[in-house]
């Protein structure tokens, strides 16, 4: 098993690597911002300075929910706050469209992150866009979340899936890996489990996690 600072080093890996496209096109924008003269072209370096500043504003703000101290101290998280999260993830990708079915306004705080982090999983597998399914619901003492992606020709990497499940190597974790290991490792702390099916066209993330005795009922 990694060390926390181990795990910690490969979940930032992860962080930088998706924040480098939109941080990215910031800089290429201003670089052309300041070497063009025409209006008309400054204008279209104008939106693509706003384009990327708004992408890496969304991403920050997924990222401090589904790895950070989403909802701050409390136990339990606000879903629309999570809901709106993925939703400016997907952002003007018109090729995926979501789909909600969550039946409680507030979910315990690991689930938030559980929910999170598969969504944006399954948000991954859809490289030719589809459909994006998310539910989660409270009962019988515990949260339990299902993220369907369907579409053409889906990428998902199945290490992903083992590391949800416990079943890889720790010493093969890499930054692709690791935020399924982190989920492993909450749900494994809360009695609970993950698990993923890959079909013809579809992924579907499930999870069950048990709720302290405190939350209950």
């Amino acid at each position: 098993m990694p060390s926390s600072v181990d795990l910690a080093a490969l979940l930032c890996s992860r962080l930088c690597h998706d924040m480098l496209s939109p941080i990215g096109a910031l800089n290429n924008g201003l670089e052309l911002l300041a070497d063009e003269r025409d209006p008309e072209m400054r204008a279209k370096c104008m939106d693509l300075l706003e384009q990327s500043a708004r992408a890496s504003a969304d991403k920050l703000k997924f990222f401090r929910l589904a790895f950070g101290a989403a909802g701050g101290y409390g136990e339990m998280v606000e879903v629309a706050e999570s809901r709106a999260a993925i939703d400016s993830l997907i952002g003007e990708n018109k090729r995926i469209t979501a789909n909600w079915a969550l039946a409680d306004s507030k979910l315990p705080k690991d689930a938030i992150k559980v929910l999170l982090n598969l969504a944006h999983i399954a948000i991954d597998a859809l490289i030719r866009g589809g459909t994006l399914d998310i539910g989660a619901e409270r009962r019988d003492g515990a949260t339990e979340i299902v993220v369907r992606a369907s579409g053409p020709r889906l990428a998902f990497d199945e290490d992903i899936g083992h590391a949800l499940q416990g079943e890889l190597d720790p010493d093969q974790l890499t930054g692709r890996t690791a935020p399924a290991h982190m989920l492993h490792l909450l749900a494994d702390r809360a009695g609970g489990g993950l698990q993923y099916q890959l079909g013809d066209g579809m992924l579907v993330l499930g999870a069950v996690l048990p709720e302290p005795e405190g939350l209950i009922g």
